[in-house]
């Protein structure tokens, strides 16, 4: 098992450093926040001081961070992935972020002898922890025939989207559903509550019939227990719908529910809700 670097210890990725580590592989990490590695240092991760040393000691990087600054740094920060990686080198980010920025990435990567490819992920912290996350696929074919076998480990439904920065479009697509079906959990729900029925009761009946979802299903609970836990921060869906609206603009496409829900999540950020889940949108109705 060859060892793999990985960057970014958050809630998505310290499980799915977890599982690389029960497939195996030995890592070598880094996290700006010493304290999250350190559960994984008790079971054998090694822990880096940069990105730089992660990236020339590995022959695969995956990066899974938070936002599109925090992956332009570290790879292009003076310690950064691209300084110190050895020809041959394949860098994975998993992070969602720009479809340029995955473009820009790619382009360095050629220029050095390496590969990169772009490969968010869908599935929260539950898909994560349980590796049966969604992971859209952007990059050369040949990148991804090498990184098919460990994102196998980390995910169930891994698809090669085509070109650099398709994996990140296909992401804004998911993120687009997610947000719409977020909040229309919240809103059948608060309905349910305002008009004195059983929101118990009423969850039990919608969610297996046609307004099923995954939000339903997996957010719904926690919004009815008032657990508004990240699994996925609203900080964190704001930047992906900002991201998503500009990337609509582009191609020229108005997307009216897109907007809405934007606007609702950029509030519940507003009003103190950033470090909260995104099923935290359900105290925008019943507040």
């Amino acid at each position: 098992m060859e060892r793999i670097g990985f960057i970014g210890l958050g809630v998505m990725g310290q499980s799915m450093a977890r599982n690389l580590i029960r497939a195996g592989h030995p890592l070598l990490v880094y996290t700006r926040t010493p304290a999250k590695a350190e559960a994984l240092l008790a079971e054998g991760v090694i822990a880096a001081d940069s990105p730089a040393m992660v990236a020339s000691q590995c022959a695969i990087t995956i990066t899974m961070l938070g936002y599109p600054a925090d992956v332009e740094q570290v790879y292009f920060g003076e310690m950064g992935i691209a300084s110190a990686s050895p020809h041959g080198a394949l860098w994975i980010d998993m992070t969602t972020s720009s479809p340029t920025l995955a473009r820009r990435i790619d382009e360095v990567a050629q220029t050095q002898g390496c590969m990169a490819l772009d490969a968010p992920v869908s599935g929260g912290d539950i898909g994560a922890r349980e590796a049966r996350l969604s992971i859209m696929v952007g990059g050369a074919g040949e990148g991804f025939a090498r990184a098919e076998p460990i994102l196998r480990i980390l995910g169930t439904n891994i698809v090669h989207q085509g070109q650099t920065g398709s994996g990140q479009l296909t992401k804004m697509a998911n993120q687009i559903a997610v947000a719409a079906s977020t909040m229309g959990a919240a809103e059948a729900l608060a309905f349910a509550k305002k008009v004195g029925l059983d929101s118990n009761s009423v969850l039990q009946s919608i969610e297996s019939g046609a307004a099923g979802s995954w939000s339903l299903s997996n957010l719904g609970p926690r919004m009815l227990a008032e657990d508004f836990d990240p699994g996925f921060y609203v900080k964190h869906i704001v930047k992906d719908l900002g991201i998503a609206l500009d990337s609509a603009e582009e191609v020229g496409l108005s997307l009216p529910g897109l907007t809405t829900a934007t606007t609702l999540f950029r509030q519940l950020c507003e009003d103190g809700g950033s470090e909260l889940g995104t099923q935290a949108i359900y105290r925008l109705y019943c507040s």
